[in-house]
């Protein structure tokens, strides 16, 4: 009996034991997971609920705004003080935001961009009201870093549409449409048909692509004239985009979608190609633009290189490198310019005069040519300002022995003042349009 007895015992110890060690087990595993599930929705760096908890309060929720804060400087934070420092930033504003705005919920989104809701829906003037003096409250936001005081620069964002129907899309476009225009906010409105401009934009986008994979990118040629004797001299090369349906699309539509998909380079490269092709028959000089993007680039310049080293027609061609583009590097501009020269083709300076102009940028260039800029030449005419600015820069070029052609020379008024100017090259409506050869 004892023996039974003690066996009972043991046995009963054992299967307590057991159960206890399950029990706990499964407590474990209910705490691990829990843990698992709440880190899932919450950010790491900052401690706030994530963009997955966002989504997830939002669709519980019948009445609320919706406030997009975006660090415009995030990428210069990064660039000059290193990554940490970024990461230290977006924590104090993290801890900014969770002790400062107690009436609104705070998540971090993505790397540079934070989330407000308010528990309640907002019209567009009161919307308004409170971007204004968030606005105000932070705009000297400065996160101090050892000896160093880091400025934060931002954006906000919200909508004030019916509904909150594709609420994050709504939002998202008011952002960048406020990036766009330099706006410190800017309220989404049913109204602003942002959705179909978004969709213009995709389907360009989709014509880029498909015009650029069958190499339906041609030039379109304008000649530039002596402007003394009236005789062509030389032409332009323009980049035109045939549609798939034989529709001729404006590079004005496309060059800016081409470079936002990074396409642009590729439409350079098919523009140099044929621009070569067709003027290896014909006894002219001939122009093709570049971005300062496209000499800094190394596939880029070793293309042109290669070009230039295998054609027999390399002293025909001028490069226009576009003077509304930053120069960060001339070192690298500079080296594309020497190492052009030595196959004997030509530098000119497109559209100076707009953009990041000065008269340093010439002596740092060397060019062969400049290009003054058309909304200067077209009113030269009529407007005595203009009129003053061309003629210092004419008589500065002859001064370092820069040939001089103007541009837009739209009407005959316009090409006799090119012509009292002195200026050496006309290029315009007036004189031809863009077109094929024939």
């Amino acid at each position: 009996m004892l023996i039974e007895y003690m066996n009972k015992g043991l046995f009963g110890e054992e299967l307590k034991s057991e159960n206890n060690s399950e029990e706990t087990i499964s407590v474990s595993k209910i705490k691990n997971r829990n843990m698992i599930f709440s880190r899932y929705f919450t950010d790491h760096m900052t401690n706030l609920p994530n963009v997955y908890q966002l989504r997830r309060d939002l669709e519980n929720q019948e009445e609320f705004t919706l406030i997009i804060f975006n660090v415009d400087n995030f990428r210069t934070i990064n660039n000059f003080y290193g990554c940490m420092v970024g990461d230290y930033v977006i924590e104090e504003l993290g801890q900014y935001f969770k002790h400062n705005l107690q009436n609104h919920k705070t998540y971090r989104l993505t790397g540079d961009e934070f989330a407000f809701v308010i528990a309640k829906k907002m019209f567009f003037y009161d919307i308004k009201e409170h971007l204004v003096n968030l606005c105000e409250e932070m705009k000297d936001f400065i996160v101090k870093y050892i000896d160093s005081n880091i400025y934060v620069d931002f954006t906000l964002a919200s909508s004030a549409s019916k509904d909150n129907y594709n609420i994050f899309s709504k939002v998202s476009m008011a952002l960048r449409h406020a990036k766009d225009t330099g706006s410190n906010f800017w309220i989404y409105e049913d109204t602003m048909n942002f959705e179909q401009d978004y969709a213009i934009k995709l389907q360009l986008s989709e014509t880029v692509r498909e015009a650029v994979g069958n190499y339906r990118i041609i030039p379109y040629y304008q000649a530039i004239v002596d402007t003394k004797t009236s005789k062509i001299q030389k032409y332009e090369c323009l980049a035109r985009l045939v549609d798939i349906n034989g529709k001729i699309v404006s590079p004005l539509l496309f060059i800016p979608i081409a470079k936002k998909i990074k396409y642009y380079s590729m439409v350079t490269k098919i523009i140099i190609d044929k621009s070569f092709k067709n003027f290896e028959t014909l006894d002219s000089e001939f122009s093709i633009n570049l971005s300062i993007e496209d000499i800094v680039k190394k596939d880029m310049f070793d293309f042109i290189m290669d070009k230039l080293k295998n054609s027999n027609i390399s002293d025909k061609v001028t490069f226009e490198i576009l003077e509304s583009d930053a120069i960060e590097d001339f070192e690298k501009v500079d080296r594309f310019i020497k190492e052009v020269r030595r196959y004997g083709a030509k530098i000119a300076i497109d559209d100076f005069g707009s953009g990041y102009s000065n008269f340093s940028y010439l002596t740092k260039i060397n060019a062969d040519y400049i290009k003054i800029d058309g909304s200067l030449v077209k009113n030269i005419d009529k407007d005595n300002n203009s009129f003053i600015v061309v003629e210092s820069i004419v008589q500065f070029a002859k001064k370092l022995g820069i040939k001089t052609i103007a541009e837009y020379v739209c009407s005959s008024a316009v090409f006799e003042k090119v012509k009292e100017l002195k200026i050496d090259y006309s290029q315009g409506f007036y004189i031809d349009e863009p077109s094929l050869f024939t």
